[in-house]
């Protein structure tokens, strides 16, 4: 397995396993599937050296990715990032995530980073519970946030100060 820059080829494997997340109402707050198109701005706007985002390989296989996203869009927050992983349902449970996670832990002092945050629907036990293997800290709640399907789900807020 390695983890790599993706690439705007990559897009189409990252999106298809964003959109395979969607059902399970666990990692995502959209409710219907993302198009390729609706996400080349977004791709386009990491950047290897500040905010990258990470495709893990197994053979010739996207297994999963992980973006750093600029926080608040706010210059004062330009050490902090949020950190989303997705792994394809087939790759999911074989430590994959960890792999991602340790990587952009170890990654973050070099990219200029300082502070690492994660948002979490609080009833995702098994991404908190990822988070705070590597000392992750529970920073806030946002209960009843979001209405997925008629039901309120609460957001955790978890940080890790790096470097």
């Amino acid at each position: 397995m390695i983890i790599r820059h993706a690439t705007e080829k990559d897009l189409h494997a990252i999106v298809a396993i964003y959109n395979a997340s969607i059902p399970g109402r666990m990692a995502t707050a959209d409710l219907e599937p993302v198009s390729v198109m609706s996400r080349i701005n977004w791709f386009r706007k990491r950047s290897p050296l500040k905010h990258p985002l990470w495709v893990i390989e197994t053979g010739d296989i996207i297994a999963g990715w992980l973006s750093f996203q600029p926080f608040y869009g706010r210059p004062a927050y330009r050490a902090t990032a949020e950190v989303s992983i997705y792994i394809a349902t087939n790759y999911q449970k074989q430590g994959l995530g960890k792999r991602l996670l340790k990587e952009a832990i170890r990654q973050s002092p070099n990219l200029g980073l300082k502070t690492l945050i994660g948002f979490i629907f609080e009833h995702n036990e098994a991404s908190l519970k990822l988070f705070e293997q590597f000392a992750f800290q529970r920073w806030g709640h946002m209960p009843g946030i979001a209405d997925i399907d008629g039901i309120e789900r609460g957001l955790v807020i978890l940080g890790l100060r790096v470097g």
